[in-house]
């Protein structure tokens, strides 16, 4: 009876040794076929791409240089006499061909209607001496007809003909002193018209060197202008540092506040200053649009230290470390292939590429920490 309940166990056992077994074996089955089950259904790698390509590059060094306004100045007076008022306030823009101050005007108008009347008794005077020449001449024409006949006289006639010469003159007198009452009534309706100072351009009123009721001689300041609109900017350049200078070059500006401008070389004033061996350099704006500059601002100004080259450049972003290698991860019909690469000097967002990688080829920028070798991606064609 223990013999047979001792060959049921072991059978029994042995079932179950089998069954387990194949159990075990399912599962590890299953758990083999995952990994392709995964790979098959996994979608595409989504990435950003760009191309390799070729970047200006050039050394530049910083020079400081200063906001200069192409138009700035003081505005005088252009006639003597007591200034009425001023029209403007320190801070207010003007136009081209504003009024920014009035001058007592009294006495000028009235000197206009004295040389007024001066101007017609010497328009008179010169009518005077045409009726007298014409009269004269007459004469002598009448005389001179008289020349058959006993009743000429050789005498009479030549003091006609020098009366005629004499009236001659007279006219000619009187000719010129109607050109000059004409020329000081001109002068005179000029300083009525000067008596309004006007803006020469388009300004802002930075100064008032004038005030009501004060006297002012031609060429003595009433104000002071300056136009913001057209500036420019001046730097002092170490004369050995001028052989990456050339007209039409741009450069970079950075202002004080963290703002960048662009501005390309006007042009390089061939005036040395033989204390501090430098020249000064001109710098017009590109484009200063929403950037409220003043004149004598300051600005650093990152001048190229030599000619410009172009060498071969990656986005940083494409670029990975792998121990003591620079990899990218190239893109060669939608697979990713990873390079190692050797990177140069930084260009602004990017490396120059030494070796590695040439112009044109697809290199990842966004999504390359995952990507493994052979692996499939999709992305958006890059901008040449």
């Amino acid at each position: 009876m223990l013999n047979k309940y001792i060959f049921l166990v072991v059978r029994r056992g042995a079932v179950f040794s089998r069954w387990a077994t194949a159990v075990a074996i399912s599962i590890v089955l299953i758990l083999a076929g995952a990994p392709s089950v995964a790979v098959a259904q996994r979608p595409l790698a989504k990435v950003v791409v760009e191309k390799v390509r070729t970047t200006e590059v050039a050394q530049t060094f910083p020079v400081i240089g200063r906001f200069v306004a192409r138009q700035h100045g003081v505005v005088a007076a252009l006639t003597s006499g007591p200034l009425k008022e001023t029209l403007v306030k320190v801070g207010e823009r003007v136009t081209k061909g504003q009024v920014v101050a009035r001058m007592v005007i009294d006495r000028i108008h009235a000197n206009q209607n004295l040389l007024t009347a001066e101007l017609r008794e010497r328009e008179a005077g010169l009518q005077t001496a045409e009726a007298q020449l014409k009269l004269t001449m007459g004469e002598l024409v009448r005389l001179d007809g008289l020349r058959r006949s006993a009743a000429f006289s050789q005498a009479r006639f030549s003091d006609k003909r020098n009366e005629v010469a004499k009236y001659r003159s007279e006219v000619t007198e009187a000719q010129g002193a109607v050109a000059k009452a004409r020329a000081n009534l001109q002068l005179a309706r000029i300083d009525l018209h000067n008596a309004e100072v006007r803006a020469p351009f388009d300004a802002v009123v930075v100064r008032k060197h004038a005030v009501a009721g004060a006297y002012l001689a031609v060429g003595d300041p009433v104000v002071t202008l300056v136009n913001d609109q057209e500036v420019e900017i001046e730097a002092d350049v170490p004369a050995d540092r001028l052989e990456g200078v050339v007209a039409g070059r741009k450069v970079e500006v950075q202002l004080d506040n963290g703002a960048n401008l662009q501005a390309k070389v006007r042009a390089v004033v061939p005036s040395e200053n033989s204390k501090t061996r430098t020249r000064p350099v001109r710098f017009q704006l590109i484009d200063a649009a929403g950037h409220a500059v003043a004149d004598n601002q300051s600005a650093t100004v990152m001048l190229p230290v030599a000619r410009a080259r172009r060498v071969l450049t990656v986005h940083k972003d494409a670029v990975t470390s792998k121990g003591k290698s620079k990899v990218v991860i190239q893109i060669v019909d939608n697979v990713a292939k990873p390079r190692n690469i050797q990177v140069g000097a930084a260009v602004g967002d990017r490396f120059a590429v030494v070796s590695g990688v040439k112009e044109g080829d697809i290199v990842v920028i966004r999504g390359n920490e995952g990507l493994r070798l052979g692996q499939k991606v999709a992305f958006e064609a890059p901008s040449d």
